[in-house]
């Protein structure tokens, strides 16, 4: 690690906690993966050996090309980079640790590594030369501290997106389909209060708006540079767009008056100069750092959703050989959410055109995962392990291409929980939020981890917030709910909010059973024991009950007490 002096004494817990997450969502993984065994840690470093030299070459490339996405948006002064070394040659192993020159050697050779980058000896790159998507420079023998001999280094050139520098000039000028996101340009807001000191105000909003909107991998968001060349000027919305190269406008106002203060936005697709969405927040002005941020979180929790439902009318009127990747896995988004058998089979399909035209397409690498976990959960797949393999391959794919996109670590932690694995659920759970805090998907699946680790009341907390967050959410956040409800006991308020639903599956009718049984309404119990068994016959209660993953057995207690009661 370069720089690791530096960086604990500026921030000793904080840069050990970023260290250890690379660890535990990197590093570790990819030597495991590459049938690598850490023989020591030194607290700046690692020494790793490898079964074969190209496997650990194929791990230091792949290290060091997802380090440089990971800081991509962190500070020059803040990163966490590192240099590595590799050698091929004899070692001794001793009381579980390893001695001898080529030890020494892979030592003094990652000293001699740029920041970022890998050097190897000449007996690596005899080896792995031309076996693994990697070209060399040759730096020439060196003389090596405590080496005897000089050793000739070789250094790695990778370009940034993980291609050696041959593929990359190789490429160019290959017509490959790209994934075309839809591109945004927020305007400054305009102070229509006549206070000049009401300016940061807006300037503030229209920043945080900024900032919380490039969180979205699915967004194109033109840069604060670029709108705020508009600022105070009365522009042809249309001829800004094309300016900015952006297809889509925000743009609002802020209004002072008294002790109250009022911001209308809208969102604006200057293809059409059609209004997509607007809305207007009266609020109190006690704490005007309070009311930005609030109505930041309102506004991008909200845009991104109806911006989706705009390009997929766009898109009902295209036939599918026209779709783009992005317009793919657009549609196969919606088409998911609706949850039925029919259109995950088509979601299916339109997420495998998408990543046939661009197979790099992290983000549709982590929804074909989804689409086949949602398969694979309500059963709808003949061969479960063998699709639950393909679901963890997916995402593994996805976190290699981009492990700083939100729903790569929500499906991750989803697939977590499914394992029973709460501690893994929970630290991707706890990355997605990160990375994006006001993405409703992320925010009820902390309420869902928080229902089953037993704490419903702070499930009903995350649940209702991702409610708030997007008021056009999908019907099952309401079975989320409902299920929070039933763990704290509150069975009124999981009837209430199952009955939110149109459609019910077995399991929620299973639900709906318990909760009706410990209210005493037999009758009503035993009406949906009726239709969980004419929906799924072969559905009985210890299989049922398999497909919890309550933390506490308490709880799964209580919903097989509560199933018995109904009679089930």
């Amino acid at each position: 690690m370069v720089g690791y002096s530096r960086l604990m004494e500026m921030d000793e817990r904080g840069t050990l906690a970023r260290l250890r997450t690379h660890r535990i969502e990197l590093i570790d993984p990819v030597i495991e993966k590459n049938n690598g065994r850490i023989i020591k840690t030194t607290g700046d470093g690692l020494l790793v050996e490898f079964h074969s030299v190209a496997d650990a070459m194929r791990a230091a490339i792949e290290i060091q090309d997802r380090m440089r996405r990971r800081n991509s948006d962190v500070p020059a002064d803040r990163r966490i980079e590192f240099r590595i070394g590799i050698n091929l040659g004899d070692i001794i192993f001793e009381d579980g640790d390893v001695y001898g020159d080529g030890v020494n050697i892979a030592a003094r050779v990652e000293q001699l590594a740029e920041v970022g980058g890998i050097c190897v000896t000449a007996a690596v790159h005899n080896q792995v030369d031309g076996r693994v998507e990697a070209t060399f420079d040759d730096l020439g023998e060196k003389p090596l501290k405590n080496i005897s001999r000089p050793v000739r280094v070789y250094r790695v050139l990778i370009q940034a997106d993980g291609r050696d520098a041959g593929q990359a000039e190789g490429a160019r000028g290959v017509n490959k389909a790209a994934v075309v996101k839809p591109s945004i340009a927020v305007l400054p807001f305009a102070n229509m209060s006549g206070d000049p000191e009401q300016e940061f105000f807006a300037d503030g909003l229209t920043e945080d708006i900024l900032t919380e909107l490039s969180r979205r991998h699915e967004l194109f968001v033109i840069s604060r540079t670029s709108s705020f060349v508009y600022k105070g000027q009365a522009a042809n919305l249309r001829e800004v767009a094309q300016k900015l190269g952006a297809r889509y406008l925000v743009e609002g106002s802020v209004r002072k008056a008294g002790e109250r203060l009022r911001i209308t936005v809208q969102l604006i697709d200057t293809a059409t100069d059609g209004h997509i969405w607007a809305e207007r927040y009266d609020r109190k002005l006690d704490d005007i750092f309070a009311v930005q941020d609030e109505i930041t979180i309102a506004i991008v929790a909200t845009l991104p959703g109806r911006l989706e439902a705009a390009q997929h009318n766009q898109l009902s009127r295209l036939k599918p050989s026209s779709m783009a990747a992005y317009e793919c896995a657009l549609a196969a988004k919606v088409l998911h959410h609706k949850a039925t058998r029919e259109d995950n089979a088509e979601a299916l399909k339109l997420i495998d055109r998408a990543l046939s035209l661009d197979p790099d397409y992290a983000h549709a690498h982590a929804w074909r995962g989804c689409i086949l976990g949602q398969a694979w959960g309500y059963g709808w797949v003949a061969d479960k392990d063998t699709v639950f393999n393909e679901v963890t391959f997916e995402l593994d794919r996805a976190i290699t291409l981009d492990d700083n996109d939100a729903d790569v670590h929500r499906i991750l932690a989803a697939i977590a929980i499914v394992r029973n694995d709460m501690t893994r659920a929970r630290h991707h759970q706890d990355r997605a939020l990160a990375l994006n805090p006001n993405y409703d998907l992320v925010v009820v699946q902390m309420g869902e981890l928080f229902t089953w680790l037993g704490q419903a009341a702070e499930g009903v907390d995350w649940i209702r917030r991702a409610m708030k967050l997007n008021p056009h959410h999908p019907p099952r956040f309401w079975g989320h709910l409902g299920r929070a409800h039933f763990v704290g006991r509150e069975y009124a308020k999981a009837i209430e909010a199952f009955m939110h639903m149109t459609n019910h599956d077995a399991q929620l009718h299973g639900f709906l059973a318990a909760a009706y049984a410990y209210l005493g309404d037999g009758t009503a119990a035993a009406a949906h024991i009726g239709r969980l068994r004419e929906l799924d016959r072969a559905l009985d209660l210890e299989k049922l009950l398999a497909t919890m993953h309550y933390a506490r057995q308490e709880d799964l207690l209580h919903l097989r007490d509560g199933l018995r009661k109904a009679g089930y």
